[in-house]
């Protein structure tokens, strides 16, 4: 049985489409090469002499019209199907065909591993919504919204939420996606080296407001497995965003992604506390200086008066150097509170960072390295069901 059915005249793209899936995806490609798609499934499953496969791919060359047209009739008969289109649709057109029952889109010019990333989705998509729905409620509530804070500016606080995503992207492929709210001068899109075509602007409007699947479409795709929301590249639109705005954009995600990561602006503006009210977990970040322990300090003070901190905190000592005069010691006597993570300094996270490509992105043996990976393992399910685990038998002692 073919797992994807392209239905297409292009044999370029059937060429890109079958080299993608042979490098990295179970499963065969079926090929209907018309610009005349089937009446309906019947028909379909009739030609290819199977079974309902995973992904229907409408490729160059098919009429938008008749995309659309067989679309919505998969929509209604077969909607646990994943379909997805091939085309340079104009964006005004992009809500029509979201509704329509088109899963996700592609560009014609995309690669071949542009392609894959987006067929490992649509796999994904397939299998959530054939399973019970218990099951898809415990996965609905197994999301997590993992904040990424500090109240002073230049503590690495970007280089931790870009490697957090990266090894959240190992863990769990595909399910990740990184959000840039530090609206004003963000620095995802260059942590990760992206060039995004759209960005929290756009995941903020009323249509990708109140439909998911555009919200997708204004995605970037990473070539390590996650996607990133950067934020606007004028400082000026971020004056049009408000904080209802985001809180909405990150319940949204959160139920579509298993893991969320957001990183923020320096401080505690509006639009930080309103995404701290989405968090499950909240990873504070310090360096190894006064001020910023200090400024630490102050700040969970202010959050516990508030009463919204998340109870799952992770406090991170960043850039951790024996030679400052202070010792972790001394670190969480100023704060308060246990440090839970302590990452050395080191020149290779500090080349990676000028380079735009994460250090957990890369295999480099580096003992910050070795301290991000377990940073990173503390959202991994089995790490928390056996910290629960270890929780539960003190208490029972």
């Amino acid at each position: 049985m073919s797992r994807f059915v392209l239905l297409s005249p292009s044999a370029e793209f059937d060429q890109k489409l079958r080299a993608a899936v042979a490098h990295g995806l179970r499963g065969t490609v079926q090929t209907i090469a018309s610009d005349i798609l089937p009446a309906g499934p019947a028909e379909l499953f009739a030609l290819l002499n199977q079974e309902q496969p995973e992904v229907l791919i409408i490729g160059p060359d098919v009429p938008y019209e008749e995309a659309l047209r067989f679309a919505k009739v998969f929509d209604v008969q077969l909607p646990g199907l994943s379909l997805v289109l091939v085309s340079d649709v104009d964006p005004d057109y992009l809500l029509y065909a979201m509704r329509a029952g088109i899963r996700d889109i592609l560009s014609p010019q995309a690669d071949a591993a542009e392609i894959r990333v987006l067929l490992e989705r649509a796999c994904q998509s397939f299998a959530t919504r054939h399973r019970g729905p218990e099951t898809q409620q415990a996965e609905n509530g197994s999301g997590l919204v993992i904040g990424v804070f500090s109240p002073k500016g230049g503590v690495g606080k970007t280089t931790l939420a870009t490697n957090i995503a990266i090894g959240l992207g190992q863990i769990a492929p595909m399910s990740v996606v990184i959000v840039d709210l530090d609206l004003q001068f963000g620095d995802v899109a260059s942590g990760l080296y992206l060039n995004p075509q759209h960005t929290v602007t756009d995941a903020v409007t009323p249509a990708a407001a109140q439909d998911s699947l555009v919200l997708k479409a204004f995605l970037t795709v990473h070539p390590a497995g996650i996607y990133a929301l950067c934020a606007p590249p004028n400082p000026v639109d971020a004056d049009h965003i408000t904080p209802e705005q985001i809180g909405h954009l990150l319940e949204q995600l959160a139920h579509e992604f298993q893991y969320v990561v957001i990183d923020t602006a320096p401080g505690m503006p509006e639009i930080g506390l309103a995404a701290m009210e989405q968090c499950t977990d909240v990873v504070w970040v310090s360096a190894m200086d006064i001020p910023s322990l200090r400024g630490l300090r102050s700040g969970l003070e202010v959050l516990r008066q508030l009463d919204i901190m998340p109870e799952s905190r992770h406090v991170v000592l960043n850039m951790a150097d024996a030679k400052s005069g202070l010792n972790v010691r001394d670190v969480e006597s100023t704060i308060g509170a246990p440090v839970d993570v302590s990452v050395p300094r080191s020149r290779a996270v500090a080349l990676s960072t000028n380079r735009g490509i994460p250090v957990l992105q890369e295999s480099k043996k580096d003992p910050a390295v070795k301290s991000l990976r377990q940073l990173v393992e503390r959202f991994n399910p089995a790490w928390r069901t056996q910290a629960q685990r270890k929780l539960h038998r003190r208490v029972v002692i």
